[in-house]
């Protein structure tokens, strides 16, 4: 998809940089049965001058009725991805919903070779069925 149909979402943490291009996955949705179905592609780049790994995951996954659906686990897509300086670590994922639209956003927490760990923001990202307006800028 290009940027001009989807929006690229951006946050910086400490010199990470987390992208989110979001996009709807029409074949595996069904609006017939209340299912809403959006696949996400996620770039991490470690932009710091210092090794991180990350360890664990938090989303907050809204609905348009303002439902709220929480994921934490440790890692993404089962891998704990470790990035030096320089390297950047790319998933997809996806997120089914019962309404045409929502929000989602998280953390994901890092841990440095020292042991210290911190959160990393990832930015909020708007889920909306083709034909919704966007709710989020």
């Amino acid at each position: 998809m290009s940027n001009l149909e989807v929006p690229m979402y951006r946050a910086r943490t400490r010199d990470i940089d987390v992208a989110v291009e979001p996009y709807y996955l029409e074949e595996q949705s069904s609006p017939e049965d209340s299912r809403y179905v959006w696949g996400y592609r996620i770039v991490i780049e470690n932009k710091s001058s210092i090794s991180v790994t990350l360890v664990h995951r938090y989303w907050n996954i809204t609905d348009e009725n303002g439902i709220v659906d929480e994921v934490d686990g440790p890692g993404v897509v089962g891998d704990q991805p470790r990035l030096e300086p320089g390297d950047s670590y790319e998933y997809s994922s996806g997120c089914p919903l019962d309404t045409p639209s929502g929000v989602m956003f998280g953390t994901y927490d890092m841990k440095t070779d020292e042991g210290e760990t911190f959160k990393v923001d990832i930015p909020a990202f708007s889920l909306d069925s083709p034909g919704v307006v966007r709710v989020l800028n």
